[in-house]
């Protein structure tokens, strides 16, 4: 009788161990409210509803594409044709970077990530590694692009740079990043052959109507978001599913949505409390190095979106801000919200905590050599 009664109550401390980021990030919010109000139009600003609306998206497609049975019938086949688990980590985490560039690094997580949970469930890749690799990866390969993550996209606009220009400004630090994601790739994964789990193969059936419609919805969402409609296109892909596959619409992580809606609701306030902005005026941000150091820390502590909205109007030299930014995006998971998504759609125990045993040594080596490869080759 016991157990029964313990049962309920010990489901609810995992539960809230395991949301402890949502919990954290909403009393912060909360907590801001209360010592600071702020008129509503504040709090809209602070929810990025068009970055939330293109997460809602990217999860009914990608959850569509999962419940098709694509997905493992795409990690069957490349398994098939692979034979060194190091070799198949670099690929992965080569089109994890590749992908970054042209689709978002988002959405190339969203891509990436489930099948590399789907190869991990049918041979013997180390998922949690894998995982961690694939948040490097995108990190590194999103810096190359103006479209490849949100503070590029920002600054580049802010910057009236050519597409080429700024990409090319930005090489030498991504090529840094890139080498040694790759290095870490082939030091940290076994040096073993892929075995292939016969006993997890099952022959899972596609169901081609789902995959079709939901490979579609991916590119429509895509699309919307590219021309600024994310919101219409999310609804669209929500009634669609609601309507067609309402099963796959009900298995979606609703609560990762809410976690980061308290991330930019606490985050983006906290960025705008008078002492914060004080402290930024003492800082002397027309150098170089003071503005690297700055864009590290602050990525650190409220995210690199945020600390590059709060950095702009402070920075002289957009590309030293954008180098800056992307290099915060390693170190702590905070740092990039990619590393967030990683995490959560892989859903591997001790995720969070291999994650930084990893990422905060690759932050202190990446940090200078990235410094001097762009001073150097800038």
């Amino acid at each position: 009788m016991v157990s029964e009664a313990a049962s309920p109550r010990t489901g609810w401390r995992a539960r809230l161990k395991a949301e402890w980021l949502l919990l954290l990030f909403a009393a912060l919010a909360a907590a801001l409210a209360l010592l600071d109000p702020r008129p509503a139009a504040d709090y809209r600003r602070w929810l990025q509803s068009p970055t939330l609306a293109g997460l809602l998206g990217l999860l009914v497609a990608i959850q569509g594409i999962r419940d098709s049975g694509l997905v493992q019938r795409m990690a069957g086949a490349l398994v098939a044709r692979m034979h060194s688990l190091r070799t198949l980590g670099l690929l992965l985490v080569a089109a994890t970077a590749l992908l970054s560039m042209v689709l978002t690094n988002d959405v190339s997580l969203f891509l990436i990530v489930p099948l590399t949970v789907a190869i991990g469930g049918i041979s013997n890749l180390p998922v949690a590694r894998m995982a961690v690799l694939e948040a490097l990866a995108v990190n590194a390969g999103s810096t190359l692009s103006p479209i490849g993550n949100p503070q590029n996209l920002l600054l580049w606009q802010h910057a009236h740079l050519p597409f080429l220009r700024f990409a090319l400004a930005m090489l030498p630090a991504a090529a840094v990043m890139f080498v040694l994601v790759a290095a870490l790739t082939l030091a940290w994964l076994p040096k073993g052959r892929v075995t292939l789990l016969s006993a997890q193969v099952d022959g899972h059936a596609v169901s081609v109507p789902l995959a079709v419609g939901s490979v579609a919805a991916l590119a429509a969402m895509v699309l919307a978001m590219d021309h600024g409609r994310a919101l219409e296109g999310a609804l669209l892909l929500a009634l669609a599913f609601a309507a067609l596959a309402r099963r796959s619409l009900a298995r979606i992580d609703w609560l990762l949505l809410a976690t980061f809606a308290a991330i930019f609701l606490g985050l983006g306030h906290l960025a705008e409390l008078a002492p914060v902005r004080h402290g930024l005026d003492h800082l002397a941000l027309d150098r170089p190095l003071p503005l690297y150091l700055a864009g590290i820390v602050a990525s650190q502590l409220i995210s690199n979106v945020p600390a590059t909205v709060l950095l702009l109007d402070r920075a002289q030299d957009a590309i030293a801000l954008a180098v800056a930014v992307n290099v915060g995006g390693f170190g702590l998971a905070i740092g990039s919200l990619a590393n967030l998504i990683a995490l959560r759609l892989a859903k591997q125990p001790q995720g969070l905590r291999l994650f930084h045993r990893v990422s905060v040594p690759f932050l202190l080596v990446c940090a200078p050599l990235v410094y001097l490869a762009w001073r150097w080759l800038g």
